[in-house]
């Protein structure tokens, strides 16, 4: 097995409950790591034996743009997308971050981690 990682994927995006997020929006940071058998993309060389990561970022990016109340919401969505998108992943962990949310305080952002195995 190995692990690709895309790490701090910056979007500007639309999610939360409150009215005003769904208006303005705000910035998240998103981070993918998946876990597949690399062995033959080690020695192939050929982009068709690994993980895209151009494919995962085009996948975080669209659904990024789709608003939901939750980030829990949007995380699934990823994850179910990459795993139905690229049958080579057999573990996700994704992480979305909210920067500066609005909970009235100094928080620098929330996260929502979530992890699965392909079921």
């Amino acid at each position: 097995m190995g692990v690709i990682n895309v790490d701090n994927i910056r979007v500007y995006a639309f999610h939360g409950c409150l009215k005003e997020e769904s208006i303005i929006g705000s910035d998240y940071l998103v981070n993918v790591s998946v876990e597949a058998n690399l062995t033959k993309a080690s020695t192939s060389d050929a982009l068709s034996d690994t993980v895209d990561y151009v494919h995962i970022n085009h996948v975080v990016k669209e659904e990024m743009a789709v608003p939901s109340k939750l980030l829990e919401h949007v995380g699934k969505r990823i994850i179910n997308r990459l795993f139905s998108e690229i049958s080579l992943i057999e573990k996700i962990s994704v992480s979305v971050s909210k920067i500066n949310p609005p909970i009235g305080g100094d928080v620098e952002s929330v996260t929502v981690l979530l992890k699965e195995k392909r079921p």
